[in-house]
């Protein structure tokens, strides 16, 4: 079975700990994704934040983006799988944070980002459906 390194999506881009959310927006917008890691001053993966993030936590309760950093989004451990982890381990680990991304991390370094899309494209047609109820689950 593959590895979470043979079928992420490599070059993940951070938003910096310091950097505000208006960033985070913009720089989602360039590279046209949903989701950015958060990496810290040292370049280890101190969370991420997403496009509802900026949306639900900052926006609409009030607060204001371009005073808002991404490191406030930062909080706990992220969810993370291992570059040489299996598929099927991605998969568990996204089930059970019900989540449909994971940072790839190789040691402290995050290497790629592992989506939803990426394992359904290498996983076997006839069970794709099945991973989608897995991962998308209550």
């Amino acid at each position: 079975m593959k590895t979470a390194r043979e079928v992420m999506t490599a070059g993940a881009e951070c938003i910096g700990e310091n950097e505000t959310l208006e960033e985070a927006a913009r720089k989602m917008k360039d590279l046209d994704v949903g989701q950015l890691p958060i990496c810290g001053e040292d370049n280890r993966l101190k969370g991420v934040v997403t496009d509802r993030d900026i949306v639900i936590k900052c926006l609409a309760a009030g607060g204001d983006p371009r005073q808002t950093t991404a490191g406030e989004f930062a909080q706990g451990k992220p969810v993370t799988i291992g570059a040489d982890d299996s598929i099927e381990e991605a998969i568990q680990t996204m089930k059970e944070h019900q989540v449909r991304r994971l940072p790839v991390i190789d040691g402290h370094d995050l290497v790629g980002m592992l989506s939803q899309a990426d394992v359904a494209r290498n996983w076997p047609d006839d069970r794709v459906g099945e991973l989608l109820e897995v991962i998308s689950q209550d």
